[in-house]
């Protein structure tokens, strides 16, 4: 439809254009607020404090999820239990990407042998 013949003239381009802008503008906003909370309630400091912080929303967070339930008047299914440690899941991760870049050298090293004498196979 041309903007001329618009029943409501420039408005509607202008809604068009604003409307993107207000999306993102949206989607920003909730992005930094969750990240805002996280860094707030410790979530993103060490492992110690990590874990205290999600030991205290396992706590708050079923009872809050009832709540509002009962006041929608909505019946949810129950909450599957995940029991791990961020503490020992860091931890690991963190010893698996040192040890991966400490033998890193000497892996490459080997590999690169490899090829060498794959390449001196081809050229026989």
């Amino acid at each position: 439809m041309h903007i001329a013949a618009s029943r409501f003239g420039p408005c509607d381009a202008m809604a068009a254009r604003i409307l993107p802008v207000v999306k993102l503008a949206t989607k920003v906003g909730i992005a930094g607020g969750a990240v805002y909370v996280a860094y707030d309630s410790g979530l993103l400091s060490d492992g110690a404090k990590g874990s205290e912080a999600l030991s205290k929303a396992k706590a708050a967070i079923p009872p809050a999820v009832e709540e509002w339930s009962k006041y929608f008047g909505l019946e949810l299914p129950a909450a599957p239990k995940i029991e791990f440690s961020p503490g020992e899941t860091w931890n690991l991760g963190v010893q698996k990407s040192i040890h991966a870049l400490s033998v890193a050298p000497s892996v490459l090293c080997e590999y690169t042998s490899q090829g060498m004498q794959y390449v001196k196979d081809l050229v026989k």
